[in-house]
């Protein structure tokens, strides 16, 4: 028997005729679901790969094997008078005919799907019309890369990014990760993918700056995170004077790229004059540093800036927010930062009475210094009113919430501003302190190792998670942490308590001698809460009546401070607290009607 009789009586022509047919559909089916279903590109070539590999050991298969009755057997070993490949044969026909048949059918498809997409298109305005597939509206703003020929513009291209990332966030149907998150990737070797993943966006919008006189040309483009596709990307050669159009465009854009319908009118970025707005944008740029020296150049630059145009409101505002700074850092007297903070954002909102940041930092120095929770509760909610997604307001609202003792709200709205910049440190201090203080002690722990994995020489950060482990009973894994501490103050106040619990009592009387030496009088509520931790109660009356003497800034968390529990019993508790205006009745009687966005 010839060659090709002995091909025909195995059926190997109709097994290589059926896989090259069942080959073709299963290509074009994931050449046309692949994209539907937002695959990657190298999906449908991996498949037809696939197929085209596995043809000849297909041709292999059916040469060396028959199919009986009893199964499949070698054709070596069956006898030919008993050999059913004529059946076989017969079957092999059906089968391709039919997969013909279906191959025919799903050509047509694709022949008239076009018309059928124009019906659709057509259609779409119709009530019964389907809905367009979900799509994720989450973005991070990168920082735009300086590609000016001096690479002396970063804070100006890094202006520009954040402009149009505030402009977005104002968008209440897009989740926008903060500049805190967005802009710790900055200088780092990261692509795209990676980026949105710690992010978890799924879109990424960067770009380019570069000026050269009055000129400045803005590249932008938004990429979509599965499969680093461009969505959108445009370059705009303006006058200086034109950025904040650009901004503005670049908003829309992205906006109706991600298909978002808007119930008002688009958000719009503030408008002053180019000279002021350079020195405004290098003067935040020196502010994010937090540095003394940082934050008074920071200053000096508001200023320069506020001399050209006075009416600026968000110069004022920063104004307030780099004293505030100066007042954390010591830098600053509380009493005098008070009141040039209070100057400052009293002229922003003098400026317009619409910027919404203002408000909550109007709220910053009644919450954090003066303890004002009532004025600086009102303050809270007329920010919310104007932009209830303001992650810097939802901020200051937590930490109120918290200083009140209303714990559900503080880590509601901590949870949120953590969602929405997930890589910044103090986010993850507010909702640690908050969990602390509810008693969800394994959420505080992991809210504390995940800032140390992100800042892990961060101060008092390592004590905090300290007294956690403490207040849990894992003593030998508190003092590791309080072993860690860089601050020395800190570091003894844990290392005490850690040694009392261990029963080192000569070690645990020293380093509290220490703390009460050096720490006291710059922080003798921390020395309060260690002395109230050992049972000494009239020590630590005596350091809290000190705190509220200088007006220790961390007084406001004695509501709800663990280590002061064996005391609120004390006759001298509830008279200390009226003092402070934080009695449970006085605190019971501010109201503060603020929600978790939506």
């Amino acid at each position: 028997m010839s060659l090709i009789a002995e091909l025909k009586r195995r059926n190997v022509f109709r097994v290589a005729a059926a896989y090259l047919t069942l080959g073709w559909i299963v290509t074009e089916v994931t050449s046309t679901v692949a994209p539907m279903l937002h695959l990657p590109e190298w999906v449908a070539p991996v498949v037809l790969w696939i197929g085209v590999i596995g043809f000849p050991f297909v041709l292999l298969f059916s040469w060396i094997y028959e199919l009986t009755p009893e199964g499949l057997k070698k054709e070596s070993e069956v006898d030919r008078t008993q050999s059913v490949t004529h059946h076989t044969a017969r079957k092999l026909d059906y089968v391709v005919i039919a997969l013909l048949v279906f191959a025919i059918a799903l050509a047509a498809f694709h022949e008239f799907r076009p018309a059928a997409r124009r019906v659709t298109v057509v259609a779409s305005a119709q009530p019964d019309a389907a809905p367009e597939p979900k799509i994720d509206r989450s973005v991070a703003v990168l920082p735009f890369a300086d590609m000016s020929a001096g690479k002396d513009q970063e804070y100006f291209a890094d202006g520009i990014s954040e402009e149009v990332l505030n402009l977005l966030a104002k968008v209440p149907q897009l989740r926008v990760i903060a500049r805190t998150s967005s802009f710790s990737f900055k200088g780092r070797e990261a692509d795209i993918a990676e980026i949105a993943h710690k992010l978890n966006v799924a879109n990424v919008l960067e770009g380019s700056v570069r000026t050269s006189g009055d000129k400045v040309r803005i590249t932008a483009q938004l990429i979509r995170a599965s499969d680093s596709s461009h969505m959108w990307s445009e370059t705009y050669d303006r006058q200086l004077t034109d950025v904040f159009a650009v901004q503005d465009e670049i908003a829309a854009a992205v906006v109706e790229q991600l298909k978002v319908t808007l119930l008002d009118a688009p958000p719009k970025a503030r408008k002053t004059d180019p000279k002021a707005y350079a020195l405004y944008l290098q003067g935040r740029e020196l502010e994010y540093q937090y540095s003394p020296q940082s934050l008074e150049q920071a200053i000096a630059l508001y200023r320069q800036a506020l001399a050209i145009d006075g009416s600026y409101a968000p110069a004022w505002d920063r104004l307030s927010v780099a004293y505030f700074g100066q007042v954390d850092l010591a830098a600053l007297t509380p009493v005098r930062g008070v009141e040039l903070m209070r100057d400052a954002t009293g002229k922003a909102l003098a400026a317009d009475p619409t910027y919404a940041p203002a408000y909550g930092h109007a709220a910053m120095p009644e919450a954090f210094i003066e303890r004002k929770y009532d004025a600086a509760a009102r303050h809270v909610e007329q920010g919310f009113a104007l932009d209830p997604t303001n992650l810097e307001i939802i901020s200051v609202a937590s930490s109120l919430a918290r200083r009140l003792g209303r714990l559900e709200l503080a880590i509601e709205l901590g949870e949120y501003v953590a969602s929405r910049d997930p890589v910044n440190v103090d986010a993850y201090d507010n909702l640690g302190l908050a969990y602390r203080y509810a008693g969800q002690l394994d959420k505080s722990i992991a809210a504390y190792r995940t800032l140390l994995s992100l800042s892990p020489e961060a101060g008092w950060e390592h004590t905090a998670l300290g007294f956690v482990l403490l207040q849990k009973g894992d003593v030998d894994s508190a003092l590791e942490e309080f072993e860690k501490e860089p601050v020395e103050c800190f570091r003894l106040g844990g290392l005490a308590a850690a040694y009392r619990r261990l029963g080192r009592n000569a070690e645990s009387d020293a380093a509290t001698a220490e703390v009460v030496g050096k720490c006291a009088g710059k922080k003798p509520f921390s020395a309060a809460g260690l002395l109230a931790s050992r049972g000494d109660v009239d020590g630590a009356f005596a350091m809290l009546e000190k705190a509220a003497e200088i007006n220790d800034l961390d007084l406001g968390a004695i509501v709800t401070f663990p280590a002061f529990d064996g005391m609120r019993d004390d006759p001298r508790w509830l008279p200390f607290m009226r003092k402070l205006g934080l009695a449970p009745e006085q605190l019971d009687a501010i109201r503060l009607d603020v929600k978790v966005p939506q």
